[in-house]
């Protein structure tokens, strides 16, 4: 059983790195193998709504996107980390994930998702109902904790003072590491959740 993560800060060691390595540690020892893409500093571009995906099962622009969805397929969960930047994930992490979930055509029902925010001070919550909403239009459950995930520091290193966010991250990835897990059994005694045919609805006709 594997988790893909996303770490969507562009500093290499930063406060985001810390708050992903408690998670990483605490997966590991619970016998959930991880792997951690910092996309952060990569030049990742918006959609552009062009379809291609729909026909070629990728997206158009082929870069860390089309890997880590390769990666996101056959992974048992997506936990996405995140500095704030103005009470909302960074630009290249909103990109990433716009493209990653419209392009990636694979069916992601029961796939754990979580989400991680890291900030000096305010924000983080806004953070967090943003990052949650691409786990939730998926059908995958979200892990919680026990508070909201978020970890606070501002100068480099700051975050490893936050005990309390870092137990937060301890937390989660136990959690996360149980729905994995129970996921499994689950599928294998019941199989997925039944799916009806798909009902569009536009306001305007």
């Amino acid at each position: 059983m594997k988790a893909l993560i996303i770490n969507g800060s562009p500093r290499k060691g930063g406060n985001t790195s810390l708050a992903v390595a408690e998670v990483v540690k605490t997966l590991n020892e619970n016998g959930i193998e991880t792997e951690v893409m910092q996309i952060g500093g990569e030049p990742v571009r918006g959609c552009v709504a062009c379809g291609y995906c729909f026909t070629r099962g990728k997206c158009a622009f082929n870069d860390i996107v089309n890997s880590a969805a390769e990666k996101f397929e056959k992974a048992d969960a997506l936990i996405v980390a995140t500095p704030v930047y103005y009470a909302s994930a960074n630009g290249t992490v909103v990109s990433f994930l716009d493209r990653l979930f419209y392009s990636s055509h694979f069916d992601k029902t029961m796939k754990v998702g979580a989400s991680i925010a890291v900030c000096r001070r305010g924000g983080s919550s806004a953070t967090f109902d943003g990052l949650n909403k691409y786990f939730t239009i998926s059908g995958m459950p979200v892990v919680s904790s026990q508070y909201w995930n978020s970890v606070h520091g501002r100068d480099k290193g700051e975050a490893a003072l936050d005990e309390e966010g870092l137990q937060t991250m301890r937390t989660l990835a136990r959690n996360a590491a149980f729905l994995i897990k129970s996921i499994a059994l689950g599928k294998e005694k019941f199989g997925l959740p039944e799916k009806e045919p798909r009902v569009s609805t536009n306001f305007i006709r």
